[in-house]
């Protein structure tokens, strides 16, 4: 346990449910955690209340979980930072965190996307705004922040090219029941927990147009194919898309309706408009920013994303669901597996 206090106390940036839920779960397991959140009002309300009511109601704070106010002295104080916030808050976050940082105080963050507009992975851009002497960590994997927060078994990876602090940072959260596993591979993580999010929009939609089980498994398959391809163009590791951070995400985001990515597909699905649709799900939406950002990247590498790009085509160029399904399906016939050169087949 000694060497997991080294980066504690933490402060998680980001008061969300994800944010909150991770901070709860190193708390529970006795190591000092910080919470900051931009509201101060809501910074008040969880102070007083011991708990995050708008986004994890019912769910008491542990006894070395904290609320603070004044960022300036949490961030010098700290001997880690943990960013949760939505992708397109990512940057400005590590701008604001940036001159108040010790020279080498790790950074992780909790974030799915792409940079905005640009597509760069978050770790690359985490480097190049942080420089060289932070270690840097990713966490992903399937896992819901409200059964995280009710100490729910779960299961999640920790991505970093410094083996030592994802290590470390893994043993923030392990406990009896949330198993951290640890890889060098950020790359995967990142492609694995940004692309889910897209995907889990296209088997919202086609659920809520009704067009059950098969279809959906369906669009899970061939949108593995689809992470698969982004992944080997960019030079990830296979073996990390069969992971908790690729498969295992992907499932969870598709299947159930926990999923805010799924609620906005079952809402277009189910006849409301983008906009209606955003306005129905409340929060934010990862995977209706990363859509255009996956986009670029797949143009870059030259691959084909055709799942991808019909959700692209109905969330901002106001394409008919029923009709980008039926493109789907009218696209031409492929062998799945390809026999190799000297295999010969009947």
């Amino acid at each position: 346990m000694a060497e997991q206090a080294n980066l504690t106390p933490t402060l998680v940036i980001g008061a969300g449910a994800w944010g909150t839920a991770l901070a709860m779960a190193m708390a529970r397991n006795g190591y000092q955690t910080w919470l900051w959140g931009r509201d101060k009002q809501h910074r008040s309300e969880m102070t007083s209340s011991r708990e995050n009511t708008r986004y994890l109601p019912g769910q008491a704070f542990p006894e070395a979980l904290s609320v603070v106010d004044d960022l300036d002295t949490a961030i010098r104080d700290c001997r880690h930072v943990l960013v949760s916030v939505p992708s397109k808050a990512f940057v400005e976050s590590l701008h604001m965190i940036k001159p108040r940082l010790g020279e080498t105080t790790p950074v992780s963050w909790a974030t799915k996307g792409l940079a905005p507009d640009t597509g760069e992975l978050l770790y690359d851009v985490a480097r190049s705004v942080l420089g060289e002497s932070h270690p840097l960590a990713v966490i992903s994997g399937p896992s819901f922040a409200a059964e995280v927060a009710a100490n729910l078994p779960t299961a999640f990876t920790v991505a970093s090219e410094e083996g030592h602090f994802a290590e470390q940072l893994a043993g923030l959260f392990h406990s009896s029941t949330l198993r951290v596993y640890t890889t060098y591979d950020v790359l995967g993580v990142q492609i694995g927990g940004t692309v889910k999010n897209v995907l889990a929009i296209s088997a919202g939609i086609s659920d809520g147009l009704g067009f059950g089980a098969n279809a959906r498994a369906a669009l899970i398959t061939r949108g593995m194919a689809e992470i698969r391809r982004l992944a080997a163009a960019l030079g990830a590791e296979t073996e990390t898309l069969f992971g908790l951070s690729g498969i295992g995400d992907l499932i969870l985001t598709c299947t159930d309706d926990q999923s805010r990515n799924r609620q906005l597909g079952l809402a277009i699905g189910r006849g409301l408009s983008v906009e209606d649709a955003v306005q129905a799900v409340g929060k934010t939406v990862e995977g209706m920013h990363a859509a255009k950002e996956v986009m670029i990247r797949a143009r870059q590498a030259k691959i084909e994303m055709p799942i991808v790009e019909q959700v692209c085509k109905i969330l901002f160029e106001g394409y008919d669901p029923r009709e980008s399904v039926q493109t789907l399906l009218c696209r031409e016939q492929k062998a799945e597996l390809t026999p190799p050169a000297n295999k010969r087949v009947n």
